[in-house]
């Protein structure tokens, strides 16, 4: 039987729940897994910046690792804002043990929160250190990066580095996955999302990297799907506050983020796009694409399932079902070699889509694929 990741979080408390342990656990749950807390700092924050911080004794962090080790177990650990030099060097320590040396460490060296607020001093960041020793990935973000030594210091240690280009110039986000000895072994581009509501983006993506790994996920996919995540999340931020709002992990639903099938998107042959688009309005859908020159229009339920609707040629074959995984050519290439016939392999198709395509024994049509955030918010949504 499956068993649900177990993570261990060690962090700080943001009271404005956008980014810390609140980010933390929000990611992990909405990915499947068990969050588990170890609490280092508990901080009075919102939206417009940190206004107090009050740091939890060592002693108590490492009680509250003790606990849930001991009872509960931990597939994978994210360490955040670590709250003193003293904390970082017991922690790596207590980490080093036989219960927890198995365990997968995502380090997010956090130093300054996005309102500018320091959250390390030089002594804890001199102590990072020894945690860079245990972590099997560290994901700073530029300004941190720098602050530990660059590229090469880092590598150093002999954990990956994820180099987030978040704080990056220009209109395209670059984060470029590192190894020791290797080099550059992934990169990942995207436009960036223009919001300023991006408060916990760093918190959150470490976290749900920490999530695919204590699945058993390898390192680089396990990325992917964190980037995917975060992305989604900052799209579906609720707009909160006066400032660098939370984003809105809780939104990220049915977006195909899992290895397994999600039956997330329908498509139906209509006569009239008129009448279908203002029958499904009514009926309570939030229209999402408006391409009546293509007859085509898709809606969005509260839960994030999809629904299109589509008049032309092709139409009249009757409605194709769509199942979309995050591991597309890995899932189709399994149904292959098993005898599954497609008429249509992986391709990636001119809405962003990678699609392959086939028929169940009754005829009815398939189509197996992978939108990530082009389903709900591809560039053409209303």
């Amino acid at each position: 039987m499956p068993t649900t990741p177990r993570v261990l979080i060690i962090a700080g408390s943001d009271s404005g729940g956008g980014a810390g342990i609140q980010a933390d656990i929000k990611a992990v749950t909405m990915l499947g897994g068990h969050a588990m807390t170890a609490i280092t700092a508990i901080t009075a924050q919102n939206t417009l910046g940190v206004q107090a911080v009050h740091r939890v004794p060592t002693e108590m962090v490492l009680a509250q690792i003790d606990s849930v080790a001991a009872d509960i177990g931990v597939d994978a650990v994210k360490i955040g804002m670590i709250g003193s030099a003293e904390t970082a060097a017991a922690v790596a320590e207590r980490l080093a043990r036989p219960d927890l040396a198995e365990a997968a460490l995502v380090f997010d060296p956090v130093m300054v929160a996005t309102s500018g607020s320091v959250l390390a001093d030089a002594a804890t960041i001199d102590a990072f250190r020894a945690l860079l020793r245990r972590a099997m990935v560290a994901t700073p973000n530029l300004p941190e990066l720098e602050a530990l030594g660059g590229e090469e210091a880092v590598l150093a240690h002999g954990c990956s580095l994820l180099v987030k280009g978040g704080h990056g110039a220009g209109a395209t986000v670059t984060d470029r996955l590192l190894e020791p000895g290797e080099g550059e072994v992934a990169r990942w581009e995207a436009p960036r999302i223009d919001t300023p509501h991006s408060h916990g983006t760093g918190c959150t993506l470490a976290s749900a990297i920490a999530c695919g790994l204590a699945e058993g996920m390898p390192l680089e996919p396990a990325v992917a799907r964190a980037r995917d995540f975060v992305r989604l999340a900052l799209l579906d931020a609720p707009g909160l506050g006066r400032g660098h709002g939370p984003m809105g992990q809780q939104m990220v639903r049915n977006d195909g983020l899992f290895t397994g099938p999600a039956l997330n998107q329908m498509t139906l042959p209509a006569d009239d796009y008129a009448a279908s688009v203002a029958f499904y309005k009514q009926l309570g859908l939030t229209q999402i694409v408006d391409s009546p020159d293509n007859g085509y229009a898709r809606f969005e339920a509260a839960n994030g399932v999809t629904l299109s609707i589509h008049v032309g040629d092709g139409a009249a074959d009757g409605a194709t079902t769509y199942l979309e995984s995050g591991a597309l050519d890995a899932w189709v290439a399994y149904l292959a070699r098993r005898g599954v016939r497609f008429d249509q392999m992986p391709k990636d198709e001119d809405w962003g889509w990678r699609e392959a395509r086939l028929t169940d024994p009754a005829g009815n049509r398939l189509c197996l694929y992978q939108a990530g955030e082009y389903r709900r918010y591809p560039p053409w949504r209303v």
